[in-house]
């Protein structure tokens, strides 16, 4: 029952800080709106039936049923559309009619003495902040989160504690990596290094990281190392003699390194036998704002990448392939993944809490890249709008034309719908991927 209980405490916890996100993105619109003058109707976090509503002022604050994003209406966001001059045909056609109900809605927003307090009649630099506000504002929530777990928490990272000890020798491109009657046993096992022994020199030098330890015992096959230890508080004088075995070799990315033929790189090192045990160690301030960099540029690399990444979901959907664990995750595999995390009783609860910060962290860095990208209805799209408009007006400056006016956006409504329709098709797949097919957390 405490395991079932805590399974769902991660996933509320990581669905409140979700609707809290989605909240504050739209705070950062929302801000710069009233103060720039905008008329804002409504304010609503979810799409869909609205659950709970209050009015402030001329602003309708609410909550809607179905919890995959939020909005704010402002007056005018599409400018009406301009006169030609030349005698049209009417047009009844499905996609004009999607750009003439956009400009009927956005006309209707517009109160009776509130025509100058629209979207579209702003300066192209308040147009674009107003859009930028909510990105912006998960890029803040993002930064807060990375310092809170880094600096607070700080980040599992080895010590120079014995965490295991092996047994025996058993060979890299063994086909069994368990012990066998005949197997030789692991020298540190035998010298009587124990777990939680903390390693404080290795043949005189001091130890001040698993690496540096690694390093001394790879290359010191055949030779006696004297190895001081502290267990209990008291000082233990050993003496291992590291073995020449086979073992893989690994990239900075902590993966097994592969020849052209895709086979796995081994190479002959010594070995004792013993595995680093993991700690928490906080991190300075500097660390965050690169580790926040490092996640955008994974999340960019990984939209510029979606279309195959979609493929790969769906072939390990519909077939016998596993997923990619940095592949892309719906909502509910973001829910289990925090359930099971949060469930694992082996793991201290600051630890599982800081795992939860981190996951919420890394959804705002998420928001923030996926709203940049130059499509309606995306922030980015409008950003993209007001930013051509400023080119169009420069050059007609420039070439004495006439002022071209406001780029009409509502024309862009038809894309519009076409990538809401692929973001939803995107994300039925993921759900589906997710239940059927997910993403281990090991």
């Amino acid at each position: 029952m405490e395991t079932v209980l805590l399974y769902i405490l991660g996933i509320l916890v990581v669905l409140v800080g979700i609707a809290v996100s989605i909240g504050l993105h739209e705070v950062g619109h929302l801000v710069p709106a009233k103060l720039f003058g905008v008329r804002v109707g409504q304010y609503m976090i979810g799409f869909g039936p609205t659950l709970f509503s209050r009015k402030r002022g001329e602003t309708e604050y609410g909550v809607k049923a179905i919890p995959l994003g939020g909005y704010i209406s402002m007056a005018g966001m599409y400018p009406p559309a301009r006169e030609s001059g030349k005698a049209r045909s009417a047009s009844t056609g499905f996609f004009q009619s999607l750009v003439q109900d956009a400009r009927t809605a956005s006309a209707d927003t517009i109160k009776q003495g509130d025509e100058n307090r629209v979207f579209y009649k702003l300066p192209v630099y308040k147009r674009v902040i107003i859009m930028l506000g909510g990105p912006f504002m998960n890029l803040v929530i993002a930064v807060v989160l990375f310092a809170i777990v880094l600096c607070g928490f700080g980040t599992q990272q080895l010590s120079t504690t014995v965490g295991s000890v092996s047994a025996c020798v058993v060979p890299a491109s063994s086909a069994s990596q368990k012990c066998t009657p005949d197997a030789a046993a692991a020298p540190g096992a035998a010298a009587g290094i124990k777990p939680g022994d903390k390693i404080l020199t290795i043949d005189g030098t001091a130890i001040d990281s698993w690496t540096q330890a690694t390093s001394i015992i790879r290359t010191s096959a055949g030779d006696p190392l004297a190895i001081t230890v502290l267990r209990d508080g008291k000082k233990v004088d050993l003496s291992a003699t590291p073995l020449l075995t086979e073992r893989y070799v690994y990239d900075a990315a902590g993966k097994v390194v592969e020849d052209a033929s895709k086979k796995p790189v081994t190479e002959k090192v010594g070995f004792l036998g013993i595995g680093a045990a993991y700690e928490l160690k906080q991190q300075p301030v500097s660390a965050v704002l690169p580790a926040v960099g490092t996640t955008i540029g994974q999340d960019v690399h990984l939209i510029l990448n979606l279309p195959a990444r979609l493929v790969d979901v769906a072939n390990a959907a519909f077939g016998p392939g596993a997923r990619d664990p940095n592949g892309p995750v719906s909502v509910v595999g973001v829910g289990r993944l925090a359930g099971e995390i949060t469930s694992i009783n082996t793991i201290p609860f600051v630890e599982r809490f800081s795992y939860l910060l981190g996951i919420i962290a890394s959804l705002n860095v998420a928001l923030l890249v996926f709203n940049l990208v130059p499509l309606m209805p995306l922030d980015g799209g409008h950003v993209a709008g007001a930013l051509w408009e400023a080119i169009r007006r420069f050059f007609a400056k420039l070439f004495k034309r006439r002022d071209p006016g406001p780029v009409d956006t509502a024309r862009l409504v038809p894309l519009t719908f076409a990538v809401v329709i692929i973001l939803g098709a995107m994300s039925v797949l993921l759900i589906y991927a997710d239940i059927v097919k997910p993403i281990p957390i090991g």
